[in-house]
């Protein structure tokens, strides 16, 4: 028989640690995997947990990518105190959740009695233990409510476990991201084709007096008109169109919710669509100076491109400077990629 999970029992980010001996325990588990890490400092947390994602997608028929998708949203916009709480990478249940709403012991971990009460605990290796701080445990809970959950709507799932409508968007993208370039895609492009002249000014934080007093969230390449945009990263396209001070701009999100803003284009690439998948490279538009105004004007200042980025939080976005990213993937050698990447679904 189907159960059916109120959301108020998923709130957005809670944990499931809290005694002391939970604690020490999470802590003697966790060795050979801190041990694993140290083999490969660059290797991306989630790198190691791939097998785990694919396993329990298969055994509950839930995309695997969702799954990875959900844990990097929840690492990437948990709260200091939620970090504290759960101190282990990826989406956390409450207790009531993971051990059952009616379960006079919150905390508990004995996989009979979790069943016993209706929680969402899972044991994945038969020790009769479901441990939320255990990977496997986890993620198959994870899986296992998702596929009780959604029935042939993954999005609804994601909005039970985040109540957010923005979390459901970026859970979507990031699996689409994953699915074309893998869990942990690496490699950046400067914006701009290098075969052409241009000159960059580090104007980040200076003032701006139109539209009021601000600062300048970013840095212009000046270039001749038309000179090729590239994306700086493997993401998607988040926004395209209007905006009256960035003229005809677009908004590029990568997985790690990095958000890249490109400003003042006089076109757009052939085809290019806000959902779109790109790589580090790939021709997105083209240098102008429209902004400054209604839809169309341009030519109040001279060509140029504004790059900026961001970072989200989930509770608060801000821009940071660009520069020293700008600078050191200047050096890098470019490759300019003409044409559209292929933007499977999220279920491929």
């Amino acid at each position: 028989m189907r159960r059916t999970h109120s959301i108020t029992r998923l709130p957005r980010f809670t944990c499931l640690l809290k005694a002391s001996a939970c604690l020490w325990i999470a802590v003697l588990l966790a060795f050979p995997v801190q041990a694993n890490a140290s083999e490969n400092r660059n290797a991306h947390p989630q790198a190691q947990l791939l097998p785990v994602y694919k396993k329990y997608g298969d055994l509950y028929d839930v995309d695997w990518a969702v799954l990875a998708a959900i844990d990097r949203y929840a690492e990437l916009t948990k709260s200091k105190d939620a970090r504290e709480r759960a101190p282990y990478y990826g989406y956390a249940m409450d207790d009531p959740a993971w051990s059952g709403p009616a379960n006079p012991n919150p905390e508990d971990v004995f996989a009979p009695t979790i069943s016993l009460f209706g929680g969402l605990g899972q044991d994945a290796n038969g020790d009769r233990l479901a441990l939320p701080f255990d990977p496997e445990d986890r993620i198959k809970s994870l899986a296992r409510f998702i596929d009780e959950e959604a029935g042939e709507d993954e999005d609804q799932a994601v909005w039970t476990l985040f109540q957010d409508p923005v979390a459901v968007e970026r859970v979507s993208a990031f699996a689409r991201i994953f699915h074309a370039f893998g869990i942990d895609p690496q490699g950046h492009a400067f914006p701009i084709d290098k075969r052409y002249n241009y000159t960059i000014k580090h104007t980040f934080g200076a003032g701006r007096s139109y539209g009021g007093r601000r600062i300048h969230e970013g840095v212009d390449i000046f270039a001749s008109y038309g000179t090729p945009v590239l994306a700086c990263a493997y993401g998607y396209v988040e926004l395209m169109g209007w905006n009256r001070y960035g003229g005809w701009r677009i908004g590029i999100r990568d997985a790690n919710n990095t958000y890249y803003y490109y400003a003042h284009l006089s076109a757009y690439a052939k085809s290019l669509r806000t959902g779109d998948l790109v790589r580090p490279g790939q021709i997105i538009g083209y240098v102008g100076s429209t902004g400054y105004g209604p839809p169309g004007t341009a030519g109040k200042f001279p060509p140029h491109l504004h790059f900026g980025m961001y970072k989200d939080t989930g509770r608060r976005e801000w821009a940071f400077n660009p520069s020293a990213y700008l600078l050191q993937w200047q050096r890098q050698p470019q490759v300019v990629l003409r044409g559209p990447v292929a933007n499977p679904s999220s279920t491929s």
